[in-house]
Formats: C-alpha cells, sequence, structure tokens
C-alpha cells in the first residue's frame, strides 16, 4: 500500500539521483558501494510509493488527493530530475578533472623545482625541494590509487605508470642528497614523459596542464590588484610571467596573446604608480583567462 506523498517520492528520486552521481564520480571502495546502495533505495521507494521504514514506525506522508496530478508538475519533476543526472555528471566530470589537474601541479612543482636544481648542481636547494618533493607525492599516489577521477577511469596502466614515478623518485634520494647530482638530475628527466604520456591517452592536453597551474598563480595577481598592492605586485610578476610562459610554449594563438598583454599591463600599471587602473586591469586579465580555459581547460 503507498505511503508516501508526491513531494516525498519526488525528494526521494532527487536524492537517489544526487547519490548516484556522488558515487559514480567522487567515491571509492565501500563509500561507493554504500551510496549506490542508498541510491537504489531512494530510487526504488519513489518508484513504488512505499517506505518499508515508514511501515514499520507506523506513519505515512501520504494524503488524499483533492486534485488529479497535474502532467505539468509530473513534466517538471521529470526534467529536474533529468537535469541533476545529466547536469551533475558533466560538472562532476569536469571538476574531479579540475581537482586532479590541480593535485598534479601542485606536486609536480615541487619536481620541477628538484629537477631544475639538480641540473644547476645547487645540492643545498635541491635537497630542500626534495624534502617536500617526497611527501608530495606519496600523498598524491595514496589519494588517485585509492580514487581515479573519471577522466582516469579506464586508464589500465595508470596504477603501474604511479607506482614506476614513486620508485623514480625514490631511487635517488642518495644521489641528491649526497651523491653525483648530475646522475639524480638525469634520472629525475624520466619521470616526465611517464606523466606526459598518462596525460595524452587519457585526453589530457599539456595546454589544460599549464592552464591550470597558471590560474593558481593568477589568483594571487588578481588580488593584489584588487588591493592595489604595488610590493606584492612587483614580487609576483616573475613567476606568474614564467607560468604564463608555459602556456604560450603549448599554445601562441591570439586568445592566449591576449593574457599575455592584459598582465603585462597589470605589471606596466604597478611600475607606473596607476593604482587606480590597477582593479580593472586585474579583472581584463581574469576575463581573457576564463575564455581560454572555458574553452580549452
Amino acid at each position: 500500500m503507498a505511503n508516501t506523498h508526491p513531494i516525498d517520492r519526488f525528494l526521494r528520486a532527487l536524492a537517489g539521483v544526487c547519490l548516484l552521481v556522488l558515487g559514480f564520480f567522487w567515491l571509492s571502495g565501500a563509500w561507493q558501494w554504500a551510496a549506490y546502495a542508498a541510491s537504489v533505495v531512494m530510487l526504488a521507494t519513489a518508484a513504488l510509493r512505499f517506505c518499508p521504514l515508514y511501515r514499520l514506525l507506523g506513519i505515512s506522508t501520504r494524503t488524499a488527493p483533492t486534485v488529479p496530478a497535474s502532467p505539468v508538475r509530473t513534466g517538471m519533476a521529470w526534467a529536474v530530475l533529468l537535469a541533476t543526472l545529466v547536469g551533475g555528471s558533466y560538472a562532476s566530470a569536469f571538476a574531479s578533472r579540475k581537482f586532479f589537474l590541480e593535485d598534479f601541479n601542485a606536486m609536480n612543482g615541487y619536481y620541477k623545482q628538484t629537477l631544475f636544481l639538480t641540473g644547476k648542481n645547487e645540492r643545498e636547494k635541491a635537497n630542500a625541494q626534495y624534502a617536500q618533493l617526497v611527501p608530495a607525492l606519496e600523498g598524491f599516489a595514496s589519494k588517485y590509487t585509492r580514487y581515479q577521477p573519471y577522466a582516469l577511469r579506464g586508464d589500465t596502466q595508470w596504477l603501474a605508470d604511479l607506482d614506476r614515478v614513486r620508485r623514480m623518485v625514490g631511487d635517488v634520494a642518495g644521489l641528491v642528497k649526497t651523491g653525483d647530482l648530475q646522475a639524480a638530475h638525469l634520472a629525475l628527466e624520466q619521470v616526465r614523459p611517464v606523466f606526459q604520456d598518462v596525460f595524452k591517452r587519457n585526453g589530457f592536453s599539456l595546454l589544460a596542464v599549464a592552464l591550470v597551474d597558471f590560474h593558481d598563480a593568477m589568483e594571487l595577481i588578481l588580488e593584489a590588484a584588487q588591493a592595489k598592492d604595488m610590493a606584492k605586485l612587483a614580487a609576483l610578476y616573475p613567476g606568474v610571467s614564467d607560468k604564463l610562459a608555459a602556456v604560450e610554449a603549448e599554445a601562441q594563438d591570439a586568445d592566449i596573446q591576449a593574457i599575455r598583454r592584459n598582465l603585462d599591463a597589470v605589471d606596466a600599471a604597478a611600475r607606473s604608480q596607476q593604482t587606480d587602473a590597477l582593479p580593472a586591469l586585474g579583472e581584463k586579465l581574469k576575463s581573457s583567462f576564463v575564455k581560454v580555459y572555458l574553452q580549452r581547460g
């Protein structure tokens, strides 16, 4: 016997769809199966108009209908459920990919610095960066061994490649600390092609990786521009410019050139003490970046 109100049924169906998207895109292991199980329960009780728990507790949300069910309301309910499923899936695929790239770039920053400093034979600085690279890589590997974002879900080589990189980085510990730094540099060079192959076979563009890396640095420039902080802008510009150069190495079209012009305009305004122009120039920089990122990020 039915014991759920139409609104109750709709909320159950909506919760079921949300749990399905959550489990598929964001969870792994036992939590994923728990989300799937909860989704099935919500969707089934919505479809059957019956909640066993309500029966056990002796309650019901069902009321006698005073007017016939409206086809318009029913259609709107189905439209909301479909929009939640499709929109939630698209947004989750996009966001999980973006978060993966952000985590990768955070770890990869220490790798690039260690690689650079071993190449320059600067042992003390190389050791400092390597000491941060090891835990950053372990954290990254631990997270993405247990959970793969949708973009990596079908990659059967991912876990093997991740383990391979961990061994490569771990094997140079002695060389970085007290051994031959040039040998350490050459060994660390072998890490880059592994990740490049991962990105290529999973449809990531190296431009997208560079754009995410630039975005995080650009946000600091935007904050300084809004605050009209000349000293901070001067300190940040070289690093942000280098990250944009990595983007330019992958593509040099008109839209990316616009980002460069706008970044340099912020720097020029800061150098010439045009403080009042900085917030507007910062917004212009942000807009030019967003245009590129939405198309190719």
